[in-house]
């Protein structure tokens, strides 16, 4: 599982220290899919940051595009969105992995960065990005708790 937010530095190479913890839920097989040593990311453009998972989150992905008739319009402009924009970033022996410039253009990301843990994936957001977006969230989860009834 992916948990916590976790603050950490991109050096001048783009290299990112993954947490332990991040590192070791990325290696989890799942669903027949064996995992390697790094994670599969790529570029959440409608929130404004970098998604990051193992197996589990490329299998979620997997079965969205899967369940689409072969050769069809939505399932086309799936897979060029997503695994078209996927990468594959390994841990080097330190468990670092180097983000791609676009995706650190794109985002802003430079210097600091979070490290945002949602359970089977986790989020790569420059921190000024993820206040607002946090800001945005509060204003709706009171709706969404009473929706929930919660």
């Amino acid at each position: 599982m992916f948990l916590s937010t976790h603050e950490k530095q991109l050096d001048a190479k783009r290299r990112l220290l993954v947490p332990q913890d991040f590192r070791a839920a990325a290696l989890v097989p799942f669903d027949g899919m064996g995992g390697f040593d790094g994670l599969y990311a790529f570029a959440l453009k409608s929130l404004g940051c970098v998604e990051c998972g193992g197996a589990q989150f490329f299998s979620h992905y997997k079965k969205i595009v899967d369940a689409q008739p072969f050769g069809s319009a939505p399932r086309r402009i799936l897979e060029a969105r997503i695994f078209g924009d996927m990468a594959r970033l390994n841990f080097d022996t330190a468990g670092r992995m180097t983000l791609p410039d676009a995706l650190c253009e794109q985002f802003g990301l430079k210097d600091a960065v979070l490290l945002v843990g949602l359970y089977d994936r986790f989020q790569i957001w420059n921190p000024d990005a993820y206040a607002a977006h946090l800001a945005t969230q509060e204003a709706e989860l009171s709706g969404v708790l009473t929706e929930l009834g919660l």
